[in-house]
């Protein structure tokens, strides 16, 4: 299964980004092949939308699965017309959170905000 994580950093000790569309690079890892790859993320800086934005480049690169801490309203939504599933990350690096992913530890994340649009 392809899985996407939000990444402050792009190795696998990275710690998960605590926004997911304004994360600076995105891990995605292949859990059969442990082939992986980083992209950067060219939302972070955008005004607004950056969610929406970040989503898409999840769907479009095949992603199944979306490891996350927390993922506005807009983004869930085009994440579920992709059918990409969303979990909730632990606090941690990225490789423990495949980890946890693998041995079936995260659950789906089940609580969605309206967005932060660089506010507070």
């Amino acid at each position: 299964m392809k899985i996407a994580i939000p990444v402050e950093k792009q190795n696998l000790d990275a710690q998960v980004a605590q926004s997911f569309g304004r994360a600076p690079h995105f891990l995605f890892y292949n859990t059969k092949s442990k082939e992986s790859y980083y992209l950067d993320n060219t939302a972070v800086a955008d005004s607004g939308g950056a969610g929406i934005r970040a989503a898409q480049v999840v769907a479009d690169h095949g992603a199944e699965a979306l490891l996350t801490p927390r993922c506005g309203n807009n983004a869930q939504e085009v994440l579920s017309g992709a059918e990409v599933l969303i979990y909730k990350s632990i606090p941690g690096t990225a490789l423990e959170n495949i980890e946890a992913f693998i041995a079936e530890k995260l659950v789906l994340l089940d609580e969605f905000h309206s967005g932060m649009h660089r506010h507070g």
